[in-house]
Parts: C-alpha cells; sequence; structure tokens
C-alpha cells in the first residue's frame, strides 16, 4: 500500500492526466455527467440488435459468431480471462499505475461508451496505491489485449455491455508508460548536459564548440549551448587547440535527445487525443478502427532509444579520456597513486559493457509481421516491446552516466580546480554520497550510491 498524500488532480478534461504524476485522481462532476449521457446512448445504440464486434459476436477469428443474450452477459468478462496468459516479470509498480492511468484517460473521451461506475472503480484503484501485476513482455498481438487482460482482470465489478472489450481496445498502456518515460528521459537529459559540462570544465577544453553562432539555425542545439556554457563556468586557457571529440560534440549529442524526446511527446499526445477504442462510439454509431496499431508510437521509441545509445557511447568515449593524463594532466586513470593502484579504469570497463548492451536494443520494434489469430491479426507494430525497451535504454543510459560523474568528481578533487558555480550543487550532492577517493576499493557501491541519491 503506497501513501497516496498531497495535492490531488482534478480532471475536467481527459488532457489534465498525467500518468507520470503520484498525485490522487478526482473526476469533476461536470466531466462524469457528460459521460454518463455518452453510456446512456451507447445502451440505447446496442439495444437495436445490430451486430457489434466484440459484443454481440466473439473476437478476432471468431467474430463472425453471434452470441446469445446469455453469452453476452459472460461474454465481457471472459474476454479478459482468457486473455492473461503472461506471467513474470511484472511491470513496477510506476509503470504499472501508469498504465491504469493511460487506461483512464482513453475512456475519459467518451469513445469506449463505458459507465460511470467502471470508471469511479479505476479512480479507486489508481488511488489506492495497489498495483495489478502485469507483465512486462509477451504482448504478441496486434495492440495490448494480454497485459490489459491482467490489468483489469480483477477489477471488482460487474462489467457491462462492451465494457470488457474497451478494457482490451488500443495500446493505453505503451502511451501511459511511455508518458512516463519521456518524464525521467527530462531529468536524464539534464544530467547528461551536467556531468558532460563537468568534463569540459575539469580538463579545461576550449569553448569554442559551444560558441553561439555555432548553432545557427537550431534552436534547440542553441539552447544546449547555452547550459553548457553556464555550467562549465568562464573558460581557463585552454589546455589544448582542440578537445577529443567526444568533448566538442556533447552539444549536439545531447540536442538530439532533447528533440528526440519532443517527437515521442507529440506521439504520446497523438495516442491519447487520438481514437483507440475499437470499435468506438463516434458521431451516434460504432466504429472499428485501428488506433491499436501504434506504429508511430513504437517509431518515436526507438528513434528515443537509439539518441539515448549514442548519448551513452559518447558518455564512455569521455570518459575514457578522463583516465588519459594526456587530456586531463591529471594522474593516469584517476588514481590518488598510479600503479600500485589502478584507479577508476574498471569503471570505465563497466560503462564500456553498458554501452554494449545499450547497443543491442537499437533494433527496430516494428520489424516484424507475425500473424496471430488465425490470421486475423496479420501484422503487428509491438508497441508495449517498444516502450519496454525504451525503459532498459533509459536505465542503461543511467548507469553510463553515473560512472562519467564519478570520473568527474574524482578529476576535480584530484585537479584541485574550483568546481563552476553551475555545477556545485550537483557535485556537492555526489561528496555528500561517494567519500574522498584515495585508493582502489569497490567503486560499484560509489556508482549505486549515485543512481540512488542523485540520478
Amino acid at each position: 500500500m503506497t501513501d497516496r498524500t498531497g495535492p490531488r488532480m482534478l480532471i475536467t478534461e481527459p488532457s489534465d492526466l498525467d500518468p507520470a504524476s503520484p498525485a490522487p485522481i478526482t473526476i469533476a462532476a461536470r466531466l462524469l455527467d457528460r459521460l454518463a449521457a455518452v453510456r446512456a446512448e451507447v445502451l440505447d445504440a446496442l439495444a437495436t440488435g445490430e451486430p457489434i464486434y466484440g459484443v454481440t459476436t466473439g473476437m478476432g477469428a471468431l467474430s463472425k459468431h453471434r452470441l446469445s443474450e446469455d453469452e453476452q452477459r459472460a461474454h465481457q468478462r471472459n474476454l479478459l480471462l482468457g486473455r492473461a496468459v503472461g506471467g513474470p516479470p511484472w511491470l513496477p509498480a510506476d509503470e504499472a499505475r501508469a498504465v491504469l492511468i493511460g487506461r483512464l484517460r482513453t475512456f475519459l473521451t467518451g469513445d469506449a461508451g463505458v459507465s460511470v461506475e467502471l470508471i469511479q472503480q479505476l479512480v479507486a484503484v489508481i488511488n489506492s496505491g495497489r498495483t495489478p501485476e502485469i507483465p512486462a513482455g509477451g504482448a504478441g498481438s496486434a495492440g495490448e489485449i494480454i497485459p490489459l487482460a491482467h490489468a483489469f482482470g480483477s477489477l471488482d465489478l460487474e462489467l457491462g455491455p462492451k465494457e470488457g472489450i474497451a478494457l482490451l481496445a488500443g495500446i493505453p498502456g505503451a502511451t501511459g508508460r511511455a508518458a512516463l518515460h519521456g518524464s525521467r528521459t527530462r531529468r536524464l537529459a539534464d544530467h547528461l548536459t551536467a556531468v558532460a559540462a563537468g568534463a569540459i570544465a575539469v580538463i579545461g577544453a576550449n569553448r569554442d564548440p559551444y560558441h553561439p553562432r555555432a548553432a545557427r539555425a537550431d534552436d534547440v542545439l542553441a539552447a544546449e549551448h547555452t547550459r553548457i556554457r553556464d555550467l562549465a563556468g568562464p573558460e581557463p586557457a585552454p589546455r589544448s587547440l582542440q578537445a577529443p571529440v567526444s568533448f566538442r560534440v556533447a552539444g549536439h549529442v545531447v540536442a538530439h535527445v532533447r528533440r528526440s524526446l519532443a517527437d515521442l511527446d507529440a506521439a504520446v499526445d497523438r495516442a491519447f487525443d487520438g481514437v483507440t477504442d475499437s470499435p468506438a462510439y463516434l458521431d451516434g454509431r460504432f466504429v472499428g478502427t485501428a488506433g491499436f496499431h501504434g506504429v508511430d508510437l513504437v517509431a518515436h521509441c526507438d528513434h528515443l532509444t537509439a539518441a539515448l545509445a549514442h548519448a551513452a557511447e559518447v558518455s564512455t568515449a569521455r570518459l575514457h579520456r578522463l583516465l588519459d593524463p594526456a587530456v586531463t594532466g591529471l594522474p593516469a586513470q584517476l588514481a590518488h597513486d598510479p600503479g600500485p593502484q589502478a584507479g577508476l579504469v574498471a569503471v570505465h570497463k563497466r560503462a564500456v559493457a553498458t554501452s554494449h548492451a545499450l547497443r543491442r536494443l537499437t533494433l527496430p520494434s516494428a520489424t516484424s509481421t507475425a500473424e496471430t489469430s488465425n490470421g486475423q491479426e496479420d501484422v503487428q507494430s509491438f508497441s508495449w516491446e517498444a516502450v519496454g525497451v525504451l525503459a532498459e535504454a533509459i536505465r542503461l543510459t543511467r548507469e553510463v552516466t553515473a560512472c562519467e560523474l564519478l570520473a568527474v568528481h574524482q578529476a576535480f578533487a584530484l585537479s584541485k580546480r574550483p568546481v563552476p558555480p553551475g555545477l556545485q550543487e550537483l557535485l556537492g550532492a555526489v561528496a555528500n554520497v561517494v567519500p574522498p577517493i584515495g585508493a582502489d576499493r569497490p567503486f560499484g557501491a560509489d556508482l549505486t550510491r549515485l543512481l540512488d541519491s542523485i540520478l
């Protein structure tokens, strides 16, 4: 049970819901009244006896099978029970919550036509802090019916007409998780900038690559160059005319991460604001849609994963240069006593292994056309898998960033150079959790403290 305290999210429109916010949720009465009116229209439309996919018929390859009234009453719950075929590992609690919020947000458009009672139960589950066990992998369908079946199979409510299929429709889980990971990436991008600026400052790198005019016609890059200059502080007499490339391209690398993130944010908004239910209740009738395909979201998850992989590789290269006396003017491998001590050479090796693992994540997700459901689902976009890969890319990039941050911290300690004002808060926080490095020790513990406390 998680304590849910603090201000509540009052939801007057679907866009008010933020999957990255831990705040409790309250749905405005006016919005609930609007949804109740849609539900009444949906029930009237269902009463006409017209065939409605997944409501009066089976699903997938069984959609030609008409259901009797008794079968219809059991069908909506059975849709969830028979599709809960996943297993561990389960999503972490914050991602599971993002799945629930993603589903709730799509229901608030009215397209699904579900009852206010179902919406209120979703709110109650989200606010309770108890999250269902949702499989992290194994979606394997056009959409995400397997993880959604796990997410909502334990709801303590008798599902009414169309509510079971509505719970399984679209890609609300991948969209909610992508929104959460976007929030995490924004924080990570700020750390990528700050750590790179620390490396630039501690080696006394030439600041020419971050000149304001060097970013002409690129506002994102210009803003990134400004952040680097502000954090790195005044330029000393450069140690060399040109620093290694991994230092000079820092602005371009993080600007690319930020651009890729903005593209993903836009794809998340399109997914949430678009029609994901199928059949959706639009203009007074039920309309079959393809909002479950999610290739737009997949492409931008993949794009951001690749951008993070590149950022991690550049960070790893910069870390290697920080161990080189020819670049830093400091003791070899940032050891207090090179020779008897190995210094941070193994920290770089961990970063190399982590970057290699990241590189293997960059295969595009939507490249399989596997068939399921007897050929009814003959292509898939694998949005659930793409957002899971992005989560892993964020985790691994944080690890590499921690490795470089530890090296920047040690380089400043050995150089006796003053820490620029823009970096004092960050490196002061590092000093609070990383004891002075005067000898070799298990640096994995230091990296874990950085990941837990700072990054």
